[in-house]
C-alpha cells in the first residue's frame, strides 16, 4: 500500500504509521513537506516512538491513540487507528467503549473544570447529575478505562479529572510509567492530528 514510504517520503511514512490512506490530503503537512522542514523528522520519530512504548500493549497504545483521534474529531485518523487496533485484537465492544469513554470524559471535563475554576460551595456540593454507569464494570477493565479517562482528561485540560483518574489508575494496579506513556501518546497523536 505504501511502496514509496521511506525517510525521503516523510508524509507517506507518517501516514503508514497511523494507517491513513496514501491519497489523504493534508494542506498543513504538505506545507512542511514542500519546505523540507526539519520538524518532519521530529514528528516522524515522535509518532513512531509513541506507537511502540513498552509499558502498554500494542492494542492499548492503539486504543489510546484512537481515543485521541476521536476526541480531536478527526474521523480519517480515527478510522486508520481503529483499523490498526482491530488488527491487534480490539473487539467491537472495546472500540464502542473507547468512543463512549471519550464522550463521557468530554461531559465530565467541562463540568468538573467549571467546578474547579469557580470554587463556590453551591457548585461543589450540588450533585453533578451526569450518569456514568459505564465506569462501573468496563469491558476494557477498570485500570485501562481509568487510564483512557486520564489521557482524555489531560487532553481536555481538566485538572480535577486528571488528578482523580491518575489516582484511580494507581489504585487499580496501574503504574506511573503506564500513566506517563498514555498521556504522551495523547499529546503526540494530538500534535499529529493538528497537521492532518
Amino acid at each position: 500500500m505504501y511502496p514509496f514510504a521511506s525517510a525521503s517520503n516523510p508524509k507517506e511514512s507518517l501516514y503508514k504509521e497511523v494507517n491513513l490512506p496514501e491519497q489523504f490530503e493534508s494542506a498543513l503537512l504538505d506545507k512542511l513537506v514542500q519546505a523540507d522542514h526539519r520538524y518532519l523528522k521530529d514528528l516522524k520519530v515522535n509518532v513512531s516512538n509513541v506507537l511502540k512504548y513498552q509499558n502498554l500493549s500494542r492494542k492499548e497504545i492503539l486504543l489510546v491513540a484512537y481515543a485521541t483521534a476521536v476526541n480531536e474529531k478527526h474521523s480519517a485518523l480515527a478510522s486508520g487507528l481503529e483499523g490498526l487496533a482491530v488488527g491487534e485484537g480490539a473487539t467491537e465492544a472495546e472500540i464502542a467503549e473507547v468512543i463512549a469513554c471519550v464522550s463521557l470524559m468530554n461531559a465530565n471535563n467541562v463540568f468538573y473544570r467549571f467546578r474547579h475554576f469557580v470554587k463556590k460551595e453551591y457548585y461543589e456540593t450540588t450533585p453533578a447529575g451526569i450518569k456514568m454507569s459505564i465506569m462501573i464494570n468496563p469491558v476494557l477493565g477498570k485500570e485501562f478505562f481509568e487510564l483512557l479517562s486520564l489521557a482524555i482528561s489531560a487532553l481536555n485540560g481538566c485538572e480535577m479529572c486528571v488528578t482523580s483518574h491518575e489516582q484511580s489508575v494507581l489504585n487499580h494496579g496501574g503504574s506511573q510509567a503506564r500513566i506517563y506513556d498514555a498521556v504522551r501518546i495523547g499529546a503526540i497523536i494530538r500534535s499529529f492530528a493538528v497537521l492532518v
